[in-house]
Order: C-alpha cells, then sequence, then structure tokens
C-alpha cells in the first residue's frame, strides 16, 4: 500500500477570496510582512499499487472527482510505503 496526499489549489489566475479574507486578518494582528496567502485542502489517500498504477489512480480520482478544473488545479506526493 502506497500512502499518497494530493493537494487541490485555486489556479493562480482565479481569485481566492478566503485566502484574501485570512491575509487581512493576519494583517490586523499586525503581520504586515505577509504578502500573500493561497487556500487549498489535500487529501490522503490509501492506493494499492498492485491493483492500478499509483500515478494513474491519482490521475484518474483528481481529475474525475477532486478538481474543478475550471477554477482549481493539483499535485500530489507519495508519503511513503504502508505496510
Amino acid at each position: 500500500m502506497v500512502n499518497v496526499r494530493i493537494y487541490v489549489t485555486y489556479k493562480e489566475s482565479v481569485f481566492d477570496p478566503q485566502g484574501d479574507t485570512i491575509k487581512n486578518a493576519i494583517h490586523a494582528l499586525g503581520h504586515d510582512e505577509v504578502e500573500n496567502v493561497k487556500v487549498g485542502k489535500f487529501f490522503d489517500v490509501v492506493i494499492n499499487p498492485e491493483k492500478k498504477d499509483v500515478e494513474t489512480s491519482v490521475k484518474e480520482i483528481s481529475e474525475e472527482l477532486l478538481v474543478n478544473f475550471n477554477l482549481e488545479t493539483y499535485r500530489y506526493e507519495v508519503l511513503g510505503g504502508l505496510d
């Protein structure tokens, strides 16, 4: 088994209202050094590579279910194998 984390975030060209609100709250706390905040989500998925290739599984799951390609993009990382 392989543990994979899939990150979903807004595309660079899409305004992130939640990120902007959080940035404003950070500034209200006195942290003017913060220039930008991006909000996203992640999914931890355990994949059995004996049933299907990990990269293929991640691509299909992300593109068919997790990502709205009009607004979002994704990337993933393999966190490691599970015993």
